[in-house]
């Protein structure tokens, strides 16, 4: 074979185009591109996928495990409202129900003249309240009044 042009052909050729049996220059540096890209995509959609769990984690949501099961669930199955439940429930703060609930029931002991450093029992298994004043005289009954 001659490596001599064609008589048509143009005697400057642009960069990009290679002679036979040389490496390609520009599809090398597209390909290493191309890979990087997705590469990059597919951290980004990661990234962004994690994020209502990564949200949780760094509040100490009480809800860490729904968030992080409903962005699994979100991104096996491509239903993007578990990820905007997942998101919505990051951002939200429950309210602390069971706070004022004990102290209302620790503030009654104490009317009742329980000891504060006893333990509440378990509702399910405690005596009933005839019981209790049956074993403890000195405990004053409902109802009666003293000047």
């Amino acid at each position: 074979m001659s490596d001599q042009l064609h008589p048509l052909a143009s005697h400057h050729l642009p960069f990009f185009i290679t002679a036979p049996g040389e490496t390609d220059v520009l599809f090398n540096i597209t390909l290493w591109f191309v890979v990087a890209c997705i590469i990059l995509t597919g951290v980004i959609f990661f990234t962004i996928h994690s994020l209502p769990e990564r949200m949780a984690h760094k509040s100490k949501k009480i809800l860490l495990d729904l968030i992080a099961l409903l962005c699994l669930l979100a991104l096996l199955t491509h239903e993007h409202l578990f990820w905007f439940i997942a998101i919505v429930l990051a951002f939200i703060d429950i309210p602390d129900f069971l706070t004022p609930v004990n102290r209302i029931a620790n503030s009654v002991a104490t009317m009742a003249g329980q000891e504060d450093d006893k333990k509440p029992a378990d509702v399910s298994t405690s005596a009933p309240p005839e019981a209790a004043a049956a074993d403890e005289p000195h405990v004053k009954k409902q109802g009666a009044r003293h000047a």
